[in-house]
């Protein structure tokens, strides 16, 4: 499954989150490292699911930018 994921910078490094996976989240001090350890996140978080035999979220969250004047 293909999950969104948002990227936010903050005064350490950068925080990441999946809406569709709520708690899943994560934080690195570089936006590489963010992105690796969101992947493993989501995965353990989806093998905590399955272990606990809840069902698995689907992806619903899409996202846009917008270009203002």
């Amino acid at each position: 499954m293909k999950y969104l994921v948002i990227y936010e910078r903050t005064a350490t490094g950068y925080s990441a989150y999946a809406p569709d996976l709520p708690g899943c989240i994560t934080t690195g001090p570089t936006l590489e490292e963010t992105e690796r350890l969101m992947k493993e996140a989501i995965e353990f978080h989806l093998e905590g699911l399955r272990e606990d035999g809840l069902p698995i979220p689907a992806p619903t969250t899409t996202a846009d930018y917008i270009i203002a004047a």
